[in-house]
């Protein structure tokens, strides 16, 4: 492997565990709850959720849920339903 790549990787690796250099502009992502699959979205600030709970309040398990997930790399005003500090980072693995 040449030594672009080895620094490329590198940088990478850096990148992964500083997730606060990341902000998600839009996604859609299927998710699967108890009873069906839902397909939630993140548009510009703006989430959305097939499911009937979000039809009805404006948010749900599904879209808090992905919240979670995602951490830091969602802007602190669109996560909806998490208070701060308590673990908001996206999952490390």
């Amino acid at each position: 492997m040449n030594s672009s790549m080895i620094s490329k990787i590198a940088k990478a690796k850096r990148y992964a565990e500083e997730p606060e250099r990341i902000q998600f502009t839009r996604f859609e992502a299927k998710f699967r709850g108890e009873n069906d699959v839902h397909t939630t979205n993140y548009d510009h600030g703006v989430w959305s959720c097939t499911c009937r709970f979000f039809q009805d309040w404006g948010h749900c398990s599904h879209t808090m849920a992905m919240q979670r997930v995602l951490g830091v790399t969602i802007p602190a005003e669109h996560r909806q339903g998490i208070s701060a500090g308590l673990n908001t980072g996206p999952l490390m693995h």
